[in-house]
């Protein structure tokens, strides 16, 4: 009963998120009315057609454009520097040449100082956890893709960041590859009980992935659904795409995405 009760704890909410910017002709509006939240543990992820504002929520989220309208809630609080509460992974793994993988994944604490004994040995103890620590002193070069987005992920995880944003993580990776990355990223994100967000153009990425897909539709994006997935507790993205359901959530958002055509 006890765990009937247990409320879910809320990690971050954006509140009538609304944007408008300035252009030579006028006011353009880009995104309205945006409300979700995320959940402690749980993978959201944000589909739309194209322009229609899901890197703007990416950027919203980590402090680096303000809302016109709205609010963005962190633990229920507002935060002054919206940075210290996130992890941002990009499409390219940016990884330095002239650097060894554990000089990489060092990086965002040299950023935020945060060169702690607690947060070195969460590097370690990550490294040794997903199979790197034996390539600790290599350099990017001698990675593969694979390898090299799991380090760019751990070098993301390393400054224990309570939410992690993923814009198109793994569009710059060939198919092949990228299937087995998004299986990887995702183990170490429910290993690690990571809250995250991302935004990806691809529907089956998406579902594949996320506990929850918003839907946002054409300019100015706006949450036209927001859709609670249902898949077996331990199957993986890959496996996933082979269910029946799988299909049944790809059918309902594609009629979403005719329907603001």
């Amino acid at each position: 009963m006890m765990e009937e009760m247990k409320q879910v704890k809320e990690v971050l909410r954006l509140e009538n998120i609304g944007v408008t910017y300035q252009t030579e002709t006028g006011e353009v509006e880009a995104l309205r009315n945006i409300n979700f939240s995320v959940e402690d543990g749980e993978l959201v992820a944000v589909v739309g057609p194209s322009g229609c504002g899901k890197t703007t929520i990416l950027s919203l989220i980590a402090g680096l454009v303000r809302p016109t309208k709205g609010s963005i809630f962190f633990n229920s609080e507002e935060k002054e520097n919206q940075a210290l509460e996130v992890g941002y992974m990009l499409q390219r793994d940016s990884l330095l040449d002239w650097r060894t993988i554990y000089s990489n994944t060092q990086l965002g604490l040299e950023f935020q100082k945060k060169g702690k004994d607690t947060y070195l040995k969460n590097v370690d103890h990550l490294l040794k956890t997903y199979g790197l620590w034996e390539f600790r002193d290599k350099y990017p070069r001698e990675l593969s893709g694979g390898m090299r987005q799991r380090v760019a992920l751990i070098r993301t995880l390393a400054i224990k960041p309570n939410v992690l944003l993923l814009d198109e993580a793994f569009s710059a990776l060939d198919y092949q590859t990228r299937l087995l990355v998004v299986d990887d990223v995702y183990d170490i994100l429910r290993k690690e009980n990571k809250s995250a967000v991302m935004v990806t153009h691809d529907i089956a990425e998406g579902i594949s992935m996320a506990d929850r897909v918003i839907v946002l539709s054409q300019r100015p994006g706006t949450v036209s659904q927001n859709i609670k997935l249902d898949f077996k507790k331990d199957d993986l993205p890959l496996a996933r795409r082979s269910s029946p359901e799988f299909q049944t959530y790809f059918n309902m958002i594609w009629k979403e995405f005719d329907a603001h055509e």
